[in-house]
C-alpha cells in the first residue's frame, strides 16, 4: 500500500463527507458540521489553510546540514518527530462510517506506535467513543494522551480517573469545545473554564495535563497560574466559532513569552511537512495532527496511518534539509517569509 492507495480509498469510502480535494481548504465541506467541514460558512477553517500557505519558507542550500535530527522530547517521551496524533472521535456522524470508533481507535495507535508518536484519543457526546479510546489505550504498547471535553469538573475526573487507569502518559481538556454543535445534539452540557476549575482539575491528578483551544496571551497565563503543563493553540479546526483567527496568527506572540514556562502544541491546517516546520520555526515545542490522520484510517486502516505519518515525516526531513535546519532545538524564524 501506498500514500495515492491510501487517498484514493479514503476519498471512495468518505463519499458525502470528505472529498479529499487536491488542496483541502474547507470550501468543498463548509458548514459540515457534524461532518468534516468547518461550522457555518466555514470561514474559520478557510482561514486556518490560508493563513498557514501565507506562510513561506526560504530555502537555503549552502550549508552543511544534510542528516537533520527530527527526535524532541515531550511528556518525558522521546518521539521520532514533533507530530503527535489529534483527539478525534465520531466515526460515524463525522467520517461517514467505513471504520467504527473502535477501529479508529486501534488504528491510530497502530500508527503512532510504528511512528514512534504519541497519540491523543477524544471525548464525545458519545460515551462508547471515549471508553473505546482508553481500550485502544491499554491494548497498545503506543503512548496515549485522554482529552476530554470541557464537561462539569467532576465528571471530567471521572474520565481522568478512567484514562490514569488506561496508562495514559497525559489527561486534558479541548476547551474549544465549549460550543461545539455534537455535543449539544446529544444533550450534554459543556461550557468554559475559569483558574478555579483548571486548578481542580490540575490537582486531581499527577499526569502532565493539557489545555486545548488556546488563542490569547492571557488565557496561556491563567493556565500557568493554575500549574497547566502543555497549552495547545487552537481554534477546534474551526468547527466551532465562525470568523475567528487561526493558531498561526498568535502563536509567534505566545512563544515569545511563554515557551520557557509552559509546553505549546499547535494546530490547524497541516498537511504536509513544512507546515510542521512552519509552526515550530513560530515556537511551538511540537503539533497536532488532524484530517490527514482520518484519511489514513478510512484508506488504510493502521498502516494506513503508519505511511501518513511517515510521509510527514520524510517532508519535514527534506524540508529542514532545505532550509538549512539541523535539529528541531535550532528551528529559527530566520526561515520564514512573510
Amino acid at each position: 500500500m501506498d500514500i495515492k492507495e491510501v487517498r484514493s480509498n479514503a476519498k471512495e469510502r468518505m463519499k458525502s463527507f470528505c472529498n479529499l480535494c487536491r488542496e483541502c481548504d474547507g470550501v468543498w465541506c463548509a458548514g459540515q458540521v457534524p461532518g468534516m467541514g468547518g461550522t457555518g460558512t466555514g470561514n474559520t477553517f478557510k482561514r486556518n489553510y490560508e493563513k498557514l500557505k501565507e506562510l513561506k519558507v526560504i530555502m537555503r542550500t549552502l550549508h552543511e546540514v544534510k542528516e537533520p535530527d527530527l527526535t524532541v522530547q515531550l511528556f518525558g517521551e522521546k518521539l521520532s518527530f514533533p507530530g503527535i496524533i489529534a483527539p478525534i472521535t465520531g466515526t460515524k456522524f463525522n467520517m461517514g462510517g467505513f471504520v467504527t470508533d473502535e477501529e479508529y481507535s486501534k488504528d491510530i495507535f497502530e500508527g503512532g506506535e510504528r511512528s514512534e508518536t504519541l497519540t491523543m484519543i477524544g471525548d464525545t457526546g458519545d460515551a462508547n467513543c471515549f471508553h473505546q479510546g482508553l481500550e485502544a489505550m491499554k491494548n497498545s504498547k503506543g503512548k496515549g494522551i485522554a482529552i476530554i471535553k470541557p464537561r462539569e469538573n467532576d465528571e471530567i475526573i471521572n474520565r481522568i480517573k478512567m484514562a490514569e487507569e488506561a496508562g495514559a502518559i497525559g489527561v486534558g481538556i479541548d476547551v474549544d469545545g465549549a460550543g461545539l454543535v455534537t455535543m449539544k445534539l446529544f444533550g450534554q452540557p459543556v461550557g468554559p473554564k475559569t483558574e478555579k476549575d483548571l486548578k481542580v482539575l490540575v490537582n486531581s491528578t499527577k499526569l502532565p495535563f493539557i489545555v486545548k483551544g488556546i488563542l490569547t496571551e492571557e488565557e496561556v497565563e491563567i493556565c500557568i497560574r493554575a500549574g497547566v503543563a502543555a497549552v495547545v493553540i487552537s481554534n477546534h479546526g474551526g468547527r466551532c466559532l465562525n470568523d475567528t483567527i487561526s493558531a498561526i496568527e498568535v502563536l509567534e506572540n505566545i512563544a515569545e513569552k511563554y515557551r520557557d514556562k509552559i509546553t505549546i502544541l499547535a494546530d490547524g491546517g497541516i498537511r504536509e511537512g513544512v507546515d510542521i516546520l512552519k509552526f515550530l520555526a513560530l515556537g511551538a515545542h511540537g503539533v497536532l495532527i488532524g484530517r490527514p490522520i482520518i484519511w489514513g484510517s478510512i484508506g488504510g486502516r493502521g498502516e494506513g496511518v503508519h505511511l501518513i505519518l511517515e510521509m510527514l515525516k520524510s517532508q519535514l526531513y527534506q524540508s529542514m534539509i532545505l532550509t538549512g535546519t539541523k535539529n528541531l532545538r535550532e528551528v529559527s524564524k530566520k526561515i520564514l517569509f512573510r
